[in-house]
Parts: structure tokens; sequence; C-alpha cells
């Protein structure tokens, strides 16, 4: 049947009309015309003016709830309305949600760090996180290839791929021990719970006896603080002695972390690799390929995969709470973590440092994921709504996992007669020595053995899709012929990345970890993100900027407060308060540094300058761009900086459709590729779109974007 809105419509004759109509007849037949075209008409207001910002008529499908199509064909969107929070929710709550935050909280004042916590979330976290995601989703191109606002910038994506692609190479080794740990969980006994392996030393903490009256038993005393039986060894006589000799205790969960997981022991250095262990091999291979087959139909699939990944951990969370509120002595841990706030602590610039690093890398901003997930979504996703969904969720699950954490660390203490403090622990010493330590000690240890594993895997998993899917999505849109080969790409990556990683898998790979750990992610970041402020803001313009997002998120994109009455909020931090955050973090990370160490292993130098140089790579990549494009442009010194520095003629929208809402941009091409050939469902031509002039006669009209933005910031 015709549209009623066709001119041409027409209503169909009844079976009992006759050719020879009355005047009546025709007079009804054109009424009813007429209301049917007007009702249609007003049906197409009423959905464009309250789905479209500014009122700008759209075509109807740009704000679809219809995930069953993509809207970007070629390249492709999220196929459900959480994928997307999922992913970027999964990719924020990582391992340091669970081993860093509570660890840094009871060190620098108890409930007091959550002053400077919040301040820097708001200030730094939360205005990097949209800001990347903004640009992620108006280009539709992942970190390498968004910059084409000002090619000068291109480096920042270089960057962004090559630290994703160094953190993602160790950070898949650490949810590798996570599956050796489940597996080894897998028995009655675990084997972390006594020293009578082959792994254990003389010094593992049930192996020694008390020895205070030493020379009584007819042992000899060493001058090192340890009780002799002869040539092994029997306890301690003088703890303190020991410990001024680095004579200490171990744990037993300690020991088997590095004598049996790590094999430290067998090495005795960077220097000293040792051999690759075949059982830490397979754990990596099965970690990447899960990652594989997680991300073999790219967002597709690991956007289903989240809604396990990024829910279960809370549910383990939840559970363990429960579980760690029931044990003896928890209340300790709980007053020790949270209820001792010292006010003191916010004089110290250490602690404020402290909140805006664990603020900036737990969102894990300027790595080039944020972007990377963003660049599917629909041009029309809110995008300020689900910055503050994950930036906040984010925050509050480290909270949380506080409190889970320290209810164990509290009937740890109690268990072994000691002060909170001496338990406690951050990184990896609280996930893979402190915390089996504790379980080991629970009825049932077995059973939440496998269910902390299990959780610090998915933890891991969602991070990692989002790293490799960084690289892989900066890969194909450099070369869009690989599209259609995505999985061989897939391939490719986690081959690579997995062959580079087998180096951890040897007797000295958990020293070239911390290495990596230190210096592939540290200040090169924050570098970055300083750039990235600098580049929105002040070269490609926040005024132009702040209308690419109006027209995604539209006039009243939270609740019912107006974009114009919250975007000079994010102009003062991208353009000022942020910039000035991170330079902090960078400056104080300089004064501060101090040559690693890994327990009592001091790195030569010879390491610290190959950590250095995973640092300068980045710091290199950020360069190398800018160089190559002022070389290849032409004409004068000034002109080349100026064309660098300016949008190229394909910046902008994926979409013809959506490029035809750039109307407050002179000479915004619609179609710059020449691919549109169909016509927008309202019957207005294809050209009428293409802004080659200035007036633009046949653009549609917009009072909001009359005035055009002149202003750089």
């Amino acid at each position: 049947m015709s549209d009623p809105g066709d001119p041409n419509y027409d209503i169909p004759d009844s079976e009992d009309q006759k050719p020879d109509n009355n005047q009546l007849d025709e007079k009804v037949a054109s009424l009813q015309k007429s209301v049917d075209r007007l009702c249609y008409k007003f049906d197409e207001f009423v959905t464009t003016q309250s789905q479209t910002p500014n009122g700008q008529q759209l075509v109807q499908d740009d704000f679809t709830t219809d995930f069953s199509k993509d809207e970007n064909e070629e390249r492709g969107n999220w196929s459900g309305r959480l994928d997307f929070i999922l992913s970027c929710l999964g990719y924020a709550v990582g391992l340091g949600n669970v081993w860093r935050f509570p660890y840094l909280c009871y060190r620098n004042g108890g409930a007091v760090f959550f002053i400077p916590y919040v301040i820097m979330l708001v200030f730094v976290g939360i205005p990097i996180f949209f800001m990347e995601l903004s640009l992620g989703q108006f280009a539709s191109q992942g970190p390498l290839t968004c910059w084409r606002f000002a090619s000068m910038f291109t480096g920042i994506g270089v960057a962004m791929v090559i630290v994703s692609a160094l953190v993602a190479i160790y950070y898949n080794m650490i949810i590798a021990w996570s599956f050796y740990y489940l597996f080894a969980s897998f028995t009655s006994y675990l084997p972390w719970q006594d020293c009578n392996n082959a792994w254990n030393t003389e010094f593992c903490s049930k192996n020694l006896k008390p020895a205070a009256n030493c020379t009584d038993l007819g042992f000899r005393e060493g001058q090192n603080g340890v009780c002799y039986n002869g040539s092994s060894v029997y306890g301690l006589w003088n703890a303190s002695v020991a410990k001024a000799n680095g004579i200490t205790p171990r744990p037993a969960s300690e020991e088997y972390l590095y004598g049996r997981v790590w094999r430290l022991y067998d090495s005795e250095g960077l220097h000293d690799i040792g051999t690759l262990h075949w059982d830490l091999a397979l754990c990596l291979l099965l970690a990447w390929v899960i990652i594989f087959f997680s991300l073999i139909r790219g967002i597709k699939s690991s956007g289903k995969v989240v809604y396990f990944t990024a829910i279960f951990p809370y549910v383990v969370l939840v559970i363990l709470l429960v579980r760690g509120l029931t044990l003896e002595g928890y209340y300790s841990g709980i007053e020790f973590y949270i209820l001792k706030p010292n006010i003191t602590k916010l004089y110290e610039a250490a602690v404020w440092k402290d909140a805006a690093v664990q603020i900036f890398f737990s969102l894990s901003a300027s790595w080039g994921g944020l972007i990377a997930l963003s660049s599917y979504n629909r041009f029309h996703n809110n995008a300020l709504r689900d910055s503050l969904i994950v930036s906040i969720s984010n925050c509050l699950t480290s909270f949380f996992a506080g409190f889970v954490i320290f209810s164990f660390l509290g009937y740890l203490a109690n268990e072994l007669g000691v002060e909170v403090g001496e338990v406690a622990d951050g990184g990896i010493g609280l996930a893979f020595v402190v915390y089996p330590r504790a379980v080991s000690l629970i009825p049932g240890a077995t059973f939440w053995a496998i269910l902390f594993f299990v959780m610090l895997i998915t933890l891991g998993l969602d991070s990692e899709f989002a790293l490799v899917e960084t690289v892989v999505t900066s890969i194909i849109d450099v070369m869009p012929r690989l599209r259609k080969y995505k999985t061989w790409v897939v391939l490719a990556v986690s081959v690579v990345l997995y062959l580079l990683g087998l180096l951890l898998c040897t007797d000295g790979g958990a020293y070239y970890l911390q290495l990596m750990d230190e210096y592939s992610g540290g200040w090169n970041v924050m570098l970055i993100a300083f750039l990235e402020c600098i580049a929105i803001c002040y070269v490609y313009g926040f005024g132009r900027f702040k209308e690419d997002i109006r027209i995604m998120i539209g006039d009243y994109p939270c609740c019912c407060i107006p974009w114009d009455g919250i975007y000079w909020w994010w102009a003062i931090t991208w353009g000022f308060i942020t910039p000035v955050g991170v330079g902090f973090i960078m400056v104080f990370s300089w004064i501060q540094y101090q040559p690693l160490v890994f327990g009592s292993y001091v790195y030569p130098d010879w390491g610290l300058v190959l950590g250095w140089l995973m640092t300068m790579v980045v710091v290199v990549g950020l360069f190398i761009p800018l160089v190559y494009y002022m070389v290849v442009a032409e004409g004068s010194l000034g002109e080349r900086f100026l064309s660098i520095a300016s949008p190229r003629i394909d910046w902008g929208p994926a979409l013809p459709k959506h490029r035809a809402l750039v109307t407050y941009v002179p000479g915004f091409v619609r179609d710059p590729h020449g691919k549109d050939t169909m016509q927008m469902e309202n019957g207005i031509p294809n050209d009428a779109f293409n802004f080659n002039t200035h007036d633009n006669p046949n653009g549609i009209h917009n009072p909001a974007f009359e005035k055009e933005a002149k202003s750089r910031f």
C-alpha cells in the first residue's frame, strides 16, 4: 500500500464504489486523504522532536533501540544494550581493585583516603574517561585513527597501542598464574598449607622451631640470629638480629609462589633466565586461547562473554564478604581498613599522589581501550551517562572489595596472634600469598580457594579483552581490508603476544614481569593524558568538540539538566584542572623516583636501562608521527604546521546521515568518500547536506547552530 505521506497517495477504492463518484464522495475521500497525511506528518514530527537534539530532523532509526542490526554495517556495533557498559566496567574493574586499593586505603589514613580519592575521581578520572568515550564514539575510529582532526597527534594513538600491547603481555601472565593456582586448588589439602614440599626452604615458617634457648638445647647460635643444629637450620634464636640480616620466617604460601609457581629460587636475577617451564607455558596458552575465542568475532563475541566475566566477580565478592564477616577476628580487619582515620595524612603530598595514580590507572584511562570500545557504539549512545555509571561503579567496587579483603586479613591476624598491619600487603603479595594463606586456615579451604581464583581470572580476562581489542582494532582501522579477516588478525596478535610472554614462564620470569609492570605503563601514560587534553581543547577546540558531543547525546543528556548548563564544567576540567592534575602526578613521580627493587633483589643498571627503554618506546611513539607529517606536508614551515593541526576532510562521524548533523562547521563535507547513494527518509536529497558553501542554502535550518563555533576554547 502507498504511504499516507506520499504526495501520490490515494485512498483505495471500496468494493461498491462506482466509476462515477458523486462530488460528496470525492470530498470525503479528499478529506480522509488529508487527515491521513496530517496524522502521518504529526507522528513523524513527534518521533523526531522527542528523539533528536535541537529539534533537528534526522533519519528516524538514528535513535533505534533495535540491536538486531548494526547501524554501521561496515564496522559493526555492540549487539546488546548492556554490552558496552559491561565491557567498560570489566575493563576498568580489574585486579588492582582487589589487591591495590584496600592496601592504599589503610596505608594512607583509612577513611581519610577517600577525600583525595573522590576529589581525584571528579577532577581527573571522570573527565579523561568521558573525553575518550566521546572521541571514539564520534569518530567511530580506534585509538590509532581517531586523530584525524589534527594529524600531528597521531602519535598519541601509536603510544596507546604500544602501552596496551606491553601490558597485555604481562597481564595475561598474571591470569596464567591464577589458572595455575586454580588447578592446584582441586585437592583436599592445598599445596601451600605446609612446608614439607620439595620447593620449601629451611626458613619456611612451619619448619622453624622456638629457639630462644638455642645453646641450652645444645645447638649453635649464629651471628645472623639463626640457631643451627650442625649445618641445618633449627630456628631463630634472635628474630631482630635475623631480620637485620635479611632473614625472616617465610609463610608456606609465599614459598609456594616463589619456589613452585615462579621457581624464583632457581634464578639469581635478570641475567639468569633459567629454563622454560611447560606447566606455566600451558597455563599461559590456555589464557590466550580463551582470549582468542572470546574475541574471534570481535565485540560480537566478547560483548556476550562479559555478561559472565563482568558480573561474576560481584557475586563472588558478596559471597566472600558474607563468609568473611562470620570469621573470628574480622572486626579488627575492618577497623584497621576504615575505622581508624588519620586526618593528618591529608597534609602529605604522597597521599594525594597515591589517590591520583590509583584513580588514573584503575579507570584504565589513556591506554586506548576506552576509545577502542566506544568506537563500536551507536552514534547517539549517551556517552556521558555511561562514563558516570562506569567510573562511579569502579570506585565503589574498590571500596567494597576492601571490606572483603580485610575481613579475611583480620581473621588471619587473629589466628597468627599478630597485628593486622603485619599481614596486610598490596599487589601480587595480597592475591597470591596473604589471601591463600588466610583461606588455608578456613574450614572448606578448597571451595574458598577455587572461588577466589575463579574471581581473579574473570577480573583479569575483562581487562585483557579490552587490551587485545585495542591492538586489533587499531590494526584493522589502519588497514580496513583486513576487516573481513578479523579472526586471523586476532589469531596473529594472540600468537605474537603469547610468544613474547614465554619469557615470563622461565625461572627469572617474575623479575621481568615486575620490570614491565613498573616501566611500561607509568608516567608515560600520564603524558599521553596530558597531550589528549591539549589536543582536544587547544588545537581542535573545545567549542567545536562540545558541539560534536551535543549532536551525539542531545540537549538533555543527564536527566533534566541541559547540556548548555554543564558543558562549562568539561571546559574547565579538560582545559585546566585535569592537565594540571596529571602534570602534578608526573612531576611528583619524577621527584620521588627510586630504582626498582623486588624484595631484596636490586635491579642492575642494565636492567633499569631496559625498563627505561620500554618507557621511551612509548614516548618516542608520541612524536615520530609528528616528525613524519611535518616532513611529508607541503609548503612553508608555518603552512605545514597549520596543515597537520587542522581536520582532514574525512574527519567526523562515519555515516553520512550523521555527518549531516555537523551544520556548525562551514565547509564540512557530508560524504567525503562518495559512498552514500540513498536519500534520507524525509525526502531531502543528499547534496543538500554537502556543506561546501558557507551559506549552505540547502541545509536544514537549525537555530541552535546558526552561530559558528569560532572559538578554539
